[in-house]
């Protein structure tokens, strides 16, 4: 059977748990309630789903939008920190929709940083540009990032003139952006493509004064001359444009070229790939789905849409071998932790206080994880996602310890967020199926909160060593019934929280909770 051809069967509570790990941040309880049953192609539709576009943050100072004012010097630090928890909180708020996943990768391919560009108007346009381009056309998004006023700054296009062009961008344009380092491209290429990208500038910059921030192509900084290409690129001349509209026309000329190199659609398609499902791209893979999905990428005129949808409900990604194959990033882990105990954070409208402490300690766990969203380190992105061993480089002496001491908080109580702790485990044991049953109790909660599948002496381990401390299994059985029949009685209420409490520390820290 073909790689790509469509899981059809009903999708299991672990597979769709598994879909919506690797395509969203994390199913919630309800999601998991509602959806098992259906097919991938249900499921997966109902992700591609358009979204309303969400509203831009609010300055808690003011109750009033920020990013459309003119540049706030004095406060330009902590406005880009709500920037940040804004995104966060859309990633935890997500209804079922795949656009805040998908705005976290291009963030990690179209890369700029807030270190470099330093104006947070500008990295909050970036990133609507993103969202707005996610799973829609890859050409069209290749020339409106190509546009944006924060790329233009972090990559020097809006220094690219003609006489002293700039190559940076367009170096990156094709070694990162579009053909990727096997495309064949030559210095010379970088050079030509140099002179097409002349003219464009951002203004708005910084402006304390100005809320306007836009992209100008000045004619009169442009190169006009013929600019010609290697065999990369079939030899393609681009003719030299002169008046307002010549810079455009030489950049979707330039774009198509890029486009018509056969590796364009393939590199893409290894991006996704390394992003949705594995970082390992065998002979196989490559072969009987990455091939076929770059031709489906070139057959619907660079949709991106089509390739998600076709690698999300393939035979290949419901292979049971690839479970797990993904460790967690920070966003992940913390924000998927916070959706499956069903945190939400409140309506900036009704409670804004409360919508930023939410965002701020989510952007705050994830930044100290080594994943600080809107500033990647480099023009590479995060380095998991590019240096040799990929997700691995998420756990290290550092970041393993920060990962249990955000479980500890959890699981402990300790973090309250808008007054209330993250994690019931009474509540959420009551809505599994049998919890008076100590190893149907650990079944279920396996199978929703873990990323691979635990066979049957794990399962005995976790029942009787961790959850149990070797007292017999009936006594749970008696602790639990008598509990559910005094919840307000507080010793047998800590009988039974005492023992989930200890269960979720340890389930929190193990290795099957760090992978998805």
């Amino acid at each position: 059977m073909a790689l790509l051809d469509p899981f059809t069967q009903p999708l299991t509570s672990a597979q769709l748990s598994y879909l919506l790990r690797r395509a969203t941040f994390g199913p919630t309880p309800d999601q998991l309630k509602s959806l098992t049953g259906q097919t991938a192609a249900q499921v997966v539709s109902a992700l591609l789903a358009d979204r309303a576009t969400p509203a831009p943050p609010l300055n808690p100072t003011t109750n009033k939008t920020f990013v459309d004012q003119p540049f706030d010097m004095v406060n330009a630090g902590k406005l880009q920190t709500y920037v940040k928890a804004w995104w966060a909180n859309q990633m935890l708020n997500q209804p079922l929709a795949l656009p805040e996943k998908m705005t976290l990768f291009w963030s990690n391919h179209f890369v700029t940083n807030d270190a470099t560009v330093n104006d947070y108007r500008y990295m909050y346009r970036y990133n609507a540009l993103l969202r707005q381009y996610a799973l829609g056309n890859f050409k069209t998004f290749v020339i409106a990032i190509t546009q944006d006023p924060a790329m233009l700054r972090f990559l020097n296009g809006n220094q690219n003139v003609a006489g002293t062009a700039n190559e940076n961008y367009a170096r990156e344009l094709q070694e990162l952006f579009t053909t990727g380092r096997n495309g064949g491209y030559t210095e010379d290429d970088v050079r030509a493509a140099a002179k097409v990208l002349t003219g464009w500038t951002d203004i708005g910059y910084r402006d304390v004064t100005s809320a306007v921030i836009s992209t100008v192509y000045r004619a009169n900084r442009h190169d006009a001359t013929t600019k010609t290409f290697s065999a990369a690129y079939a030899k393609t001349v681009i003719q030299g444009r002169t008046g307002d509209t010549g810079g455009l026309a030489e950049l979707s000329d330039l774009v198509d070229m890029l486009l018509a190199n056969p590796e364009t659609p393939r590199y893409i398609c290894r991006k996704l790939y390394r992003w949705f499902i594995n970082s390992d791209i065998t002979a196989d893979v490559e072969s009987n789905f990455i091939q076929p999905l770059a031709l489906l990428f070139q057959k619907r005129n660079y949709e991106i849409k089509p390739v998600v949808s076709a690698m999300l409900q393939s035979q290949h990604f419901f292979d049971e071998t690839l479970r797990g194959a993904v460790i967690k990033s920070p966003t992940d882990l913390v924000v998927g932790t916070f959706r499956f105990w069903g945190l939400q954070a409140p309506d900036p409208l009704q409670n804004l206080a409360g919508f930023y402490q939410v965002g701020s300690y989510i952007y705050a766990r994830i930044r100290e994880q080594q994943q600080d969203i809107l500033n990647p380190p480099n023009v590479f992105g995060w380095t998991p996602y590019y240096q040799t061993g990929y997700y691995q480089q998420w756990i290290n002496s550092t970041t393993l310890g920060l990962r249990g001491f955000f479980a500890d908080a959890l699981t402990t109580n300790a973090l309250k967020l808008n007054n209330k702790p993250v994690v019931d485990a009474l509540a959420y044991a009551k809505t599994l199926s049998t919890p008076s049953d100590p190893a149907k109790l650990i079944g279920d909660l396996t199978t929703q909160l873990m990323g691979v599948s635990f066979n049957q002496s794990q399962i005995d381990f976790l029942t009787d060593t961790v959850l149990l401390n070797s007292i017999p299994r009936y006594e749970w059985a008696e602790e639990w019934l008598a509990y559910v029949a005094s919840p307000n009685d507080a010793t047998k209420k800590q009988a039974v929280q005492l023992k989930l409490t200890a269960l979720l520390q340890y389930l929190f820290r193990m290795a099957e909770y760090q992978v998805i």
